[in-house]
């Protein structure tokens, strides 16, 4: 699967109107629901517009190991994103995202 989205060019905005939205992530064993839930900058870098993160959730059933994950939103399209665990969150696991 290929990321329809240039990774270099995806910038904090684009999530922005998304939060609270669900995304699906594929995995070997299926598709996942994702909801993301906080949107944030987290500094300054060589990327326009500056580094910023995504923090995930899924159903507390859910629990992947770190990795390059395809995830698909209906609106962005296709992203393949880097996501690590962060561990139990609210009512599920949280999984981040950072863009630097």
């Amino acid at each position: 699967m290929t990321s329809t989205v240039d990774l270099a060019k995806l910038h904090i905005d684009d999530f922005r109107s998304h939060q609270g939205a669900e995304f699906e992530m594929q995995t070997a064993e299926g598709v996942v629901a994702l909801k993301l839930a906080n949107v944030e900058p987290v500094g300054n870098s060589g990327r326009p517009g500056g580094a910023f993160s995504l923090l995930f959730t899924t159903s507390k059933g859910a629990w992947l190991p770190q990795a390059i994950y395809p995830v698909r939103h209906p609106a962005l399209g296709l992203i393949e994103i880097f996501l690590v665990p962060i561990g139990p969150l609210g009512d599920g696991n949280g999984y981040q995202a950072v863009f630097t």
